[in-house]
């Protein structure tokens, strides 16, 4: 046994049924406990011997050599199992075997020779040497030199001369012995390189996995970094790689009551929102050994649904077939949106613009082609033209609005501002059977831009009365807080969802059920009405719930003046 087993648990010990008794039994224990059992099977083969003796001829126990032996041999175990080895010098150990040497001379020569074998006991210490792994040469020789002076000794200590004869008898057990080291040392060196081979594999496996773990790793990292959903499949389908964003995209697609889809079962649908079938999905295409980009699919349903392009390329094996895919997913559903608002707004605009153009090519052109019109007629037609004129200025007008617009204050009068845009959209108001109500307090004075307040009045009052199509109620309030306006629009008309109202004050933007019911605008009225209140230093916001109505709020601080004060001419600029 090496000096390594002696000390440490090889790591490289194949796990078989036998090895794993082994281990538990011999290398998981102490030291001193390994050395315990490693000496003995010498100890327990030299008190067999002894019976032996005792068997066959037991005066020679009158011997003290044999006594001797039996003591050393019992003396020699007990030494094994006491030092603690660990705190020796290196090799310290093997003084064990080579002392087991003396107790087999010993023993051989308080037999008599009555037992011929009792030499052959030496191949217990032998075999320790020559395994130990520490200076295999001086082993062989040391081993061999120790057999031949078990067997000489006795034929020195014989009466009378030693012949040569004497001397060549007893060879055969030193030649076994010096055979035997040799084997021993053979093997155990081939079994120390096969081992330090092992080891070596092992370390450069364990290198190996550590890297391709670190890989792993690294690569995980950077596809969850990527803000584009990535998905890897064998050929069978069978998922193998997805990082977060696709795990976030994927989960859009489980219907409610399936906890586990099959990818056919996910809600995915084409561009038109039609379900698509199996064989039209993404990854069933790239599974299939098709290669695509920018293929567009929608996933979820309501508002959680997103647009999405997909490319998907195929993993190719050695033998050329296909060993699955990998599937990009990237969410395109603003630039979708943003898409579908500028096709809308070129529309409506197109719309806006086409109207009042018309009317004043109309009628221009009727005053030119009727040269024996009356001047009061020729007057009317210009009159028409020109109001027409001055809608597509302000429709100009509100398309390079920005926040840099002037506001210029002046008293005015809050609640005839609200009667002028409440009585402006009483017709639009009668046709969709709206009811108009005002709660104003009266009367309201303010320091305000009457004509961008009024603005701003027009564009909430008509707002109410078009989202309002199929009737309802219309409520104006405005009232003073101190020197604070507010002023609130509401209806009971289609209300808008969270999603509409994160965006309602952004430019050209059009509410879901504007666009799906055909209501006409720009999308600039409440993104021009926010900067007005902002510039007047106020704040305008929205409450509003689907199905049930909208309520428009603003208030301008310090803006309110008594009526008193602007009849005598003390009301100031400042806000």
């Amino acid at each position: 046994m090496t000096e390594a087993i002696l000390t440490i648990i090889p790591e490289n010990l194949t796990e078989t049924a036998g090895n794993r008794l082994i281990r538990r039994y011999f290398y998981e224990r102490s030291p001193r406990t390994r050395m315990f059992l490693a000496q003995l099977p010498f100890t327990l083969t030299m008190i067999l011997a002894a019976a032996l003796v005792v068997f066959l001829q037991p005066s020679l126990f009158a011997s003290g050599e044999l006594v001797a032996s039996l003591f050393m041999s019992v003396g020699l175990l007990a030494v094994a199992g006491t030092v603690q080895w660990e705190k020796m010098p290196r090799g310290s150990f093997l003084l064990i075997p080579y002392l087991d040497f003396v107790a087999v001379a010993l023993f051989r020569e308080g037999t008599n020779a009555l037992l011929n074998s009792a030499g052959m006991i030496a191949l217990f210490p032998v075999f320790w040497l020559c395994a130990s792994g520490l200076a295999p040469k001086t082993a062989i020789v040391s081993s061999t030199l120790a057999s031949l002076l078990i067997v000489w000794i006795p034929e020195f200590n014989a009466p009378g001369p030693v012949s040569a004869e004497q001397l060549v008898r007893p060879l055969l057990i030193p030649f076994m012995m010096l055979a035997f080291a040799i084997a021993m040392v053979v093997l155990t060196t081939s079994m120390d390189r096969q081992r330090d081979a092992l080891v070596a594999q092992d370390s450069l496996r364990r290198k190996d996995l550590v890297d391709s773990r670190q890989r792993e790793r690294l690569l995980e990292t950077i596809v969850d970094t990527v803000g584009v959903g990535v998905v890897v499949v064998d050929a069978d389908g069978n998922d193998r790689l997805m990082n977060s964003t696709q795990e976030a995209i994927h989960a859009l697609g489980v219907p409610p009551d399936i906890s586990d889809p099959q990818e056919s079962e996910l809600l995915i649908f084409g561009v038109d929102r039609v379900p698509l079938p199996a064989y039209a999905r993404p990854v069933r295409r790239a599974i299939d050994g098709e290669s695509f980009t920018n293929y567009q699919i929608w996933i979820g349903a309501g508002e959680q649904a997103r647009a999405l392009s997909t490319t998907a390329r195929t993993i190719v094996s050695d033998d050329g077939t296909s060993d699955g895919a990998v599937i990009a997913f990237h969410d395109v559903t603003d630039m979708v949106e943003a898409l579908a608002a500028k096709d809308d707004f070129v529309a409506n605009v197109s719309h806006e613009f086409r109207t009042p153009l018309t009317a004043i090519q109309s009628y221009v052109a009727l005053a030119l082609e009727s040269p024996g019109l009356a001047p009061a007629e020729v007057i009317n037609y210009l009159t028409i033209a020109d109001r027409n004129a001055v809608r597509l200025n302000g429709l100009v007008t509100d398309l390079l609005a920005t926040t840099t617009m002037n506001i210029d204050r002046a008293p005015a009068c809050v609640d005839k501002l609200i009667a002028d845009s409440l009585g402006t959209a009483a017709p639009a108001a009668a046709a969709n059977g709206v009811a108009v109500e005002s709660d104003c307090q009266q009367p309201l004075m303010a320091m305000i831009d009457a004509g961008r307040i009024g603005q701003v009045l027009d564009n909430l009052v008509s707002n109410a009365v078009k989202y309002s199509p199929d009737g309802g109620t219309l409520t104006v309030r405005a009232c003073a807080d101190g020197t604070d306006l507010h002023c609130q629009v509401s209806d009971t008309g289609l209300g808008m969802s969270p999603a509409d109202q994160a965006g309602l004050f952004q430019k050209f933007f059009r509410a879901g059920q504007a666009r799906e019911r055909g209501i006409p605008g720009i999308g600039l009225g409440l993104m021009i009405s926010k900067t007005i209140i902002e510039n007047h230093g106020g704040t305008l916001t929205v409450s509003s719930e689907q199905g049930q109505g909208t309520t428009m709020s603003f208030v301008i601080p310090g803006c309110v003046v008594s009526s008193e004060l602007v009849s005598t001419g003390t009301g100031n600029s400042q806000p």
